[in-house]
């Protein structure tokens, strides 16, 4: 009887004992079988679940335009008064609906090159107006160009997948000849998706064709996304400094009597990538910008919720699920004899035209697609995993006690 119990002891301990290994090899084995399931997914060819939405993204944009309609152009133009603006929007188009073109697959360096077509249709649901609305903004204009951006070749991730979509070269080029030294270098991806297996440790590099420079963004926050764990990256406020604060920004500093030598912040003149058009980017309402850069401006209130960038990552893909990106155009305006209307003008202005917002969430379905996909599988394999160990050795610890103190009784 004696034998037969602590048999039956041992062998549950010995259960335990395996349940445990079990659970605890099933960890770096189903681990192995993750990252070589995500490796074999994320790469950009015919076939895989990254290449279908890479083509054609299944989530729905809209890019967001609101208007600085200026109040007191007569005034500005007479005796150079701040500039008095209020903006005017949401103006709304759902863009990026268009289907990459030209697509060419090149297996000699296994990138991938394509076109991405540019198209808006006008949302009058999400506007306060129409697209026949009128605006005083010192009758100056933005011209651009919106065929197509491109061409793109990114690496495809075949022979490597830690370089999957990042940009090999853009228009033909690794450069932009826009800057100086590395600033003009064409970097990371085009933000649509990240390398698999993302850390919050990394600085995440893009390129901005729409600001004509690659740009970082930085871990700042875990976010639940319709159920999904994501990584938030944001723009940070260093990406904008002047070269005083970031000496890294050295070579994005092109003149020194408007940024006043180098010490202004949080605009960039782009005026080389716009055909010489007097063209500055900033966040929208000078968020950032240094507080000379919007002392002729009244009517802005800059705050981080509405105006800053970011970048929702799932890290185990690299896919970005919902972003938004926000930016303003401005414009330089100094005096000139040339033009009658600024004849008067006594001091230089970066009066801001628009701003807009680019936004785009993984949809419910998508969502619900990719929770049965890729996070629900891998957290029901977690589960098993802690079952597995967890059971295996409380088994292995409530036996070997037990079987301990039959053998205590036993002896006595």
């Amino acid at each position: 009887m004696g034998c037969d119990r602590n048999c039956g002891l041992i062998t549950g301990a010995v259960i335990g004992a395996v349940l445990a290994v079990f659970g605890g090899i099933l960890m770096p084995v189903g681990d192995m079988l993750i990252q070589k399931t995500i490796k074999k997914e994320v790469v950009l060819e015919e076939g895989t679940i990254a290449f279908k939405n890479w083509v054609k993204t299944g989530t729905e944009i809209y890019r967001q335009f609101w208007i600085f309609d200026v109040q007191n152009p007569q005034e500005v133009m007479m005796n150079s008064s701040n500039i008095q603006v209020k903006q005017r929007g949401p103006y709304t188009y759902r863009v990026r609906f268009l289907a990459k073109e030209n697509i060419t697959q090149d297996p000699k360096d296994n990138t991938v090159s394509f076109l991405q077509p540019n198209g808006a249709i006008f949302e009058p649901s999400l506007s306060v107006g129409t697209e026949a609305d009128n605006f005083t903004v010192l009758n100056l204009a933005v011209a651009y160009n919106n065929t197509a951006d491109g061409v793109y070749k990114v690496f495809n991730g075949k022979d490597s997948i830690s370089k999957v979509a990042i940009i090999d070269t853009y228009k033909g080029k690794r450069n932009l000849s826009y800057w100086e030294s590395y600033c003009d270098m064409i970097n990371g991806t085009d933000a649509a998706s990240f390398p698999p297996f993302v850390e919050k440790s990394q600085v995440l590099q893009f390129f901005s064709s729409d600001i004509c420079r690659s740009i970082y963004a930085v871990f700042e926050s875990d976010v639940n996304l319709k159920g999904i764990p994501v990584y938030r990256f944001v723009l940070p406020s260093k990406a904008f400094a002047s070269p005083v604060q970031n000496p890294d920004n050295h070579c994005f500093c092109t003149e020194k009597i408007i940024s006043k030598n180098c010490t202004s912040y949080g605009v960039l003149d782009i005026s080389k990538c716009k055909e010489g058009k007097p063209v500055y980017i900033s966040l929208p309402h000078f968020l950032y910008a240094s507080p000379d850069v919007s002392e002729t401006i009244d009517g802005l209130n800059p705050n981080e919720e509405e105006h800053r960038t970011y970048l929702d990552i799932e890290p185990i893909t690299g896919f970005t699920l919902q972003f938004a990106k926000r930016l303003q155009v401005n414009l330089l305006v100094k005096p000139s004899n040339k033009i009658q209307v600024l004849k008067r003008l006594k001091r230089n202005y970066i009066v801001p035209i628009l701003w807009l917002n680019e936004t785009g969430t993984i949809g419910d379905e998508k969502a619900k697609l990719f929770r049965s996909q890729v996070t629900g599988k891998i957290n029901l394999l977690g589960l098993i995993e802690m079952i597995l160990l967890s059971v295996g050795v409380v088994m292995f610890v409530a036996f070997m006690i037990s079987y301990c103190a039959c053998r205590s009784k036993t002896i006595k």
